[in-house]
């Protein structure tokens, strides 16, 4: 069949016509649309999480109930567990205060800090802290509690590390006393009530009127601080003394301003006011939990809890009268497992699936890395600390591992350790000593030294912790034992 169009150049131009009337609406309608667009305010990116991390002093890893703990009641840090992620195997930076928090503040193990004892070193000027990091990224940052990583007036000050606010002790050997005649607020000196005689040189003693315990003082501005900050992004570092002994009161160091539940307990002293110390530390971070809660903020808060090394044996404290290292060898100074295995707990609802336990290996400083990419944040460069990030949201299999974990210590023979999956190798004195070889899979308590059998471990090992340590002018190793006066090695 033919069709014929009569009229063709008045069809074709009715066409043309229509198609230019489409092309302009098509026009309009697509620059309407990306203008419509343009006009509307784009979606605002998701806050990044608050963070609460709680490092407790001198808390041994069988100390609480969750890890075992049958005697000391710990009802708020349990709940926390069950809320959260528990782990079997994480470990501190260091046996001892300083050098462990040095760990966490920078990412770095204990061949490469800057702080490697109990001494009185500061922080570098150039080194960037965890806070810093932080702080860049448009966090509040504060620390309420203990410092110890720089002295008041230096470069390495609290104020010039990271952190907006602070308050608590500047100085690590002064905040062994609970009843000090001063705290530091940001840079300036807070006069309390009461009365040192004859104070140290750093502010430390024993006070003969005793009414401010700075314990619950850096409590309460622990929650101030969460308070005044909850309308933006914020971290704290809430790094109480509790349970740390005043070494300089001797046997009577367990100071508490009660005994509260073991008031009535048949046990020393020293065992009731450790407990005392552990529960005020517990209903404390019930405390900044509720404070969250009530601020609408706990769907948003990443809260960490663990321990700067293990129990120690100061202030007229037995470890042993609690079971304080749980089924570990070793306590504080030791680099056995018992002083630098850790409890560690992690919550952040809707991203850390609740009531999980890990045997995810790990060390403070890992903090730097997971913290900072929990905020969106960059680290720097050159962390010895990988992001545990993929373990605490569900993604093990996706978790990098550590090729070996180092610790070394400098008081009296000295020591070094590392960690090799299931092998733990320590060496005393450091780099000249025998090596000491435990399979931790089947003997936790390191009783059993497998060193004979197992001669090509040990030179794994031994080559690990060649390569680990970063000689420090600073840090020096001493063959024979240094008296405990020296200012280097005395307890802190």
């Amino acid at each position: 069949m033919t069709v014929e169009f009569h009229d063709t150049p008045k069809i074709m131009t009715q066409l043309h016509s229509r198609l230019r009337t489409f092309a302009a609406g098509g026009i309009l309608a697509l620059l309407s649309a990306t203008w419509l667009t343009a006009a509307q305010p784009a979606a605002a990116a998701p806050r990044p999480p608050n963070i609460v991390f709680i490092i407790a002093d001198d808390l041994g890893y069988g100390d609480l109930g969750c890890y075992g703990q049958q005697r000391i009641k710990t009802p708020n840090i349990d709940r926390l567990a069950a809320q959260g992620m528990r782990f079997t195997q994480f470990y501190a930076g260091a046996p001892v205060c300083a050098p462990s928090r040095n760990a966490l503040m920078t990412g770095q193990h204990a061949g490469h800090l800057t702080i490697r004892g109990n001494a009185k070193v500061d922080l570098r000027k150039e080194e960037v802290t965890v806070a810093q990091v932080l702080q860049r990224a448009g966090y509040a940052t504060g620390l309420m509690g203990k410092w110890g990583l720089g002295r008041e007036g230096s470069t390495a000050a609290p104020r010039r590390k990271g952190l907006d606010a602070f308050f608590g002790y500047v100085d690590q050997s002064m905040a062994h006393n609970y009843y000090p005649g001063f705290l530091i607020r940001n840079e300036e000196t807070v006069p309390l009530r009461n009365v040192v005689p004859n104070p140290g040189p750093y502010g430390q003693g024993v006070a003969t009127v005793k009414l401010d315990y700075s314990a619950d003082l850096i409590a309460d501005e622990a929650v101030k601080f969460v308070r005044e900050n909850h309308q933006r992004p914020f971290c704290l570092f809430f790094t109480p003394t509790l349970p740390h002994a005043n070494n300089e009161a001797g046997d009577d160091g367990m100071e508490v301003p009660d005994y509260g539940p073991y008031a009535k307990e048949n046990w020393p002293s020293s065992a009731k006011g450790l407990a005392a110390m552990i529960t005020r530390l517990d209903t404390q971070v019930g405390r900044l939990m509720a404070e969250l809660k009530t601020l609408g903020l706990e769907e948003n808060t990443l809260v960490i809890f663990t321990s700067d090394n293990g129990p120690h044996q100061e202030g007229g404290n037995n470890p042993q009268f609690f079971a304080s290292a749980g089924p570990l060898r070793g306590i504080k100074r030791d680099l056995y497992e018992g002083g630098i295995r850790v409890p560690l707990i992690v919550s952040f609802p809707g991203r850390v699936k609740a009531a999980t336990v890990s045997n995810q290996t790990g060390f403070l400083g890992d903090f730097m890395a997971t913290l900072a990419e929990f905020a969106h944040a960059s680290p720097p460069a050159g962390l010895d600390g990988i992001s545990l990030v993929p373990t605490l949201t569900g993604r093990a299999a996706e978790q990098k591992q550590h090729e070996f974990f180092y610790w070394e210590f400098y008081e009296g023979k000295s020591a070094q350790a590392v960690r090799m999956g299931r092998w733990k190798a320590i060496r005393s004195p450091m780099h000249t000593g025998t090596i000491e070889l435990y399979d931790l899979e089947s003997d936790v308590g390191e009783k059993n030294d497998l060193a004979a059998r197992h001669p090509e471990i040990v030179a794994q090992a031994g080559d690990a912790m060649k390569r680990a340590h970063v000689p420090s002018p600073d840090w020096k190793v001493v063959e024979a034992p240094v008296p405990a006066t020296s200012p280097a090695t005395a307890p802190q």
